[in-house]
C-alpha cells in the first residue's frame, strides 16, 4: 500500500520484502534514481523509515513505513521514448532518440545530460557535429530549446547540465561563476600521484601550439589562478591510478595539466600526456584509446527551489573495461575531502 501525503510519498513494506536492502527496494519504486543522489536523501533525512533516519544498508522488515519526498520520481523520471519510424527521416529520428537517451535529470527548468567522450559541446574549425547544433532534440514539452551553461572538452564525458530557460541560464551560471557548485571528476592516470591525496594550486598560461592550436602550460609568473584537489582511489603497482579530482577553478584543461605536472598524465591524453616515469606505460593491453576523464558528479543549487541537485553519471562502458583490465574498482560514490 502506498499513500501521497502533502510532500511525501509513504509506501508499507509487506512480507516479501523481508530483510531487502533500502536502496535497493527504493530503486525498484523509483526507476532512474542514482545511487548518489539516494544516498544524499537519507543523509539529510528525506528518506526515512518509521519516521527514523535510516541508512542505504538498512534491512527492511514487514509492515514498516518507508517516506520520501513525493516530487522525486517526476526529477528523475527518464524522458519518453520517441517513436523511431522506417522512413526518410529514420536516422534522424534515431538521433534525437540517441541524445535524449543521454538525459540523468529532467525537470522545467534543468536537464542534465551524460554526455559521451568524442561529441564536441559547441562547434569550431572542423567541428560540423556538436551538440549545441541539436539541442532542439532535448526541447521536450519546452516551447524554448535548452542553453548551455558550461562545457565539457570533446573528449572528457560525464556530467553536463543545460538551463531550459533563460532565467534558469541566469542563476547557474551565476551558481558557476560564484563557485557555490562541486564538480567532481574521475580519472585514470599513467603512474601514481605521490602523495596519494593533496591540492596543487599551480596557475596556467595559453601559449600558441603549432601542432593544436594552443596549448595550456604552467605558469606562475603570469597564469591564472588554477586549485585543484585530488586523491586516489585505486592504484595498479606504479603502471597506473584511479584518481578522483575536483576543481576549484574552472580553467581550460586545468585537470588535464596538472596531473601532467605531478608526472602522471591523464591516459589516452595525446596533448599532455608524456609521462617522466620510464616504468610507466601509460597505453597497452586492454585500455581504449580515449581520453580516460570523467565529469562524474554535479552539484549545485536548483535555480529556482535552491534545494541542491546531485546528479551522477555512470562510467561510460569503454571506461568500465579500462577499470577492469587495470583491476579497478568502479566508485559508487566520491566523497570530497573537507
Amino acid at each position: 500500500m502506498s499513500v501521497t501525503t502533502g510532500d511525501l510519498h509513504i509506501a508499507t513494506t509487506t512480507a516479501d520484502d523481508t530483510d531487502t536492502r533500502l536502496d535497493r527496494w527504493l530503486r525498484r519504486r523509483v526507476p532512474g534514481l542514482i545511487q548518489a543522489h539516494l544516498e544524499k536523501l537519507l543523509r539529510n533525512g528525506r528518506i526515512r523509515v518509521d519516521d527514523r533516519i535510516a541508512k542505504a544498508n538498512t534491512r527492511l522488515q514487514p509492515e514498516q513505513a518507508v517516506s520520501w519526498p513525493a516530487d522525486l520520481a517526476t526529477a528523475v523520471a527518464p524522458p519518453p521514448k520517441p517513436k523511431i519510424s522506417a522512413g526518410p527521416n529514420a536516422a534522424a529520428e534515431r538521433e534525437v532518440a540517441r541524445l535524449q537517451a543521454l538525459v540523468l535529470y529532467r525537470d522545467a527548468d534543468v536537464l542534465v545530460l551524460n554526455k559521451p567522450a568524442g561529441l564536441a559541446v559547441q562547434g569550431g574549425t572542423g567541428t560540423s557535429r556538436h551538440l549545441d547544433a541539436m539541442l532542439d532534440a532535448l526541447k521536450f514539452e519546452a516551447s524554448e530549446r535548452p542553453r548551455l551553461v558550461h562545457r565539457l572538452d570533446k573528449d572528457t564525458s560525464g556530467v553536463l547540465i543545460l538551463a531550459r530557460s533563460v532565467f534558469a541560464a541566469a542563476k547557474l551560471a551565476e551558481a558557476f561563476r560564484s563557485k557555490t557548485c562541486r564538480k567532481t571528476y574521475c580519472a585514470l592516470t599513467a603512474g601514481v600521484p605521490n602523495p596519494f591525496q593533496g591540492r596543487i594550486d599551480l596557475a596556467l598560461s595559453r601559449r600558441p601550439d603549432a601542432a593544436h592550436g594552443a596549448r595550456i602550460t604552467a605558469d606562475e609568473k603570469d597564469g591564472q589562478s588554477a586549485v585543484t584537489l585530488y586523491q586516489v582511489l585505486d592504484h595498479a603497482g606504479k603502471r597506473a591510478a584511479l584518481v578522483a579530482m575536483w576543481p576549484l577553478t574552472g580553467r581550460t584543461h586545468q585537470l588535464r595539466v596538472h596531473m601532467a605536472e605531478l608526472g602522471t598524465p591523464i591516459l589516452g591524453d595525446d596533448r599532455y600526456g608524456i609521462t617522466r616515469d620510464p616504468e610507466v606505460s601509460p597505453v597497452g593491453g586492454g585500455l581504449s584509446k580515449r581520453l580516460h576523464l570523467h565529469a562524474f558528479r554535479l552539484e549545485i543549487p536548483h535555480p529556482r527551489s535552491r534545494k541542491l541537485i546531485d546528479v551522477q553519471a555512470p562510467f561510460p562502458p569503454d571506461l568500465v573495461a579500462s577499470c577492469r583490465w587495470l583491476g579497478f574498482q568502479i566508485p559508487n560514490e566520491v566523497i570530497f575531502p573537507e
